[in-house]
């Protein structure tokens, strides 16, 4: 009996100490994706226009919806497919070196995604396909690109950069090379006075529960041992005044047999 409550102890305890390792690591990645996003966030705010400079990448959030995923745009073959709103792209930047840029430029293909500066009513950072690039016969490229997220509606606009115009105020930046949904609600949050309450708020009431029931096992197991050691030590007591008694008992029998004889 007492080997199975030794066991039936023994797994409740492997159970909690697995589950305490997986809340903490847990917990840590949560905590390192919040910094992660703070970082990126105080980044972007020293870009005037938003971009965010880290480990030799630029990252951008997307502010609009089209480049979502449209049933009238067929994107299965294409590396990048559907980008959604607030998500963060990372962007190959166009290299600065005009040999250097022609190589890269040569390299583009229809279905790669661009991030460019366009002129509407006013200059606009946007993220959209190539549907069709052709090269110059003086140089350069005549790149059309337009977003995913089309209507029945409506045709979806298309944007014409010409690489060859230098001083054009239609330019390229980079190709978006991956994406991040979840970096980009993080970011957009954070940005967002709630979004920074729960970011830097909610993780320290985390920290403080975890702190407080651990405390509180510590201090419970303490007792357990002591009250543990307090009945090891009775029974221990017990057991030695049942062998005094039974020498005792022993040696009394032992004489009266003696004075028998």
């Amino acid at each position: 009996m007492k080997e199975e409550n030794a066991a039936a102890e023994v797994k409740p305890s492997k159970a909690r100490r697995a589950l305490g390792i997986a809340g903490n690591v847990l917990f840590v990645l949560f905590f390192v994706l919040c910094l992660f996003g703070i970082v990126l966030t105080v980044m972007s705010k020293r870009d005037s226009d938003g971009a965010m400079q880290l480990f030799g990448h630029e990252m951008r959030l997307v502010v609009s919806s089209s480049m979502e995923k449209s049933d009238r745009t067929d994107v299965s073959g294409y590396k990048i497919k559907d980008i959604p709103l607030h998500s963060l792209v990372f962007i190959e930047r166009v290299p600065e070196d005009e040999e250097e840029a022609a190589e890269w430029y040569s390299r583009l293909a229809v279905g790669d995604v661009l991030t460019f500066r366009y002129v509407y009513v006013r200059q606009e950072t946007i993220t959209h396909r190539i549907t069709a690039i052709e090269a110059n016969e003086g140089g350069g490229y005549t790149i059309t690109l337009e977003g995913d997220n089309k209507s029945e509606s409506s045709e979806a606009m298309q944007q014409v950069i010409d690489t060859s115009q230098e001083d054009s105020p239609n330019y390229v930046l980079g190709k978006v090379t991956g994406k991040s949904v979840v970096l980009g609600y993080l970011i957009t949050a954070v940005r967002s006075p709630w979004g920074l309450v729960f970011i830097v708020i909610v993780p320290c009431l985390i920290i403080i529960a975890f702190e407080v029931v651990r405390i509180a096992g510590v201090v419970s197991q303490k007792k357990k041992d002591k009250l543990r050691a307090e009945q090891q030590s009775k029974d221990e007591e017990i057991a030695e005044l049942k062998r005094r008694l039974a020498e005792a008992t022993g040696g009394a029998e032992t004489a009266a047999a003696d004075d028998e004889r």
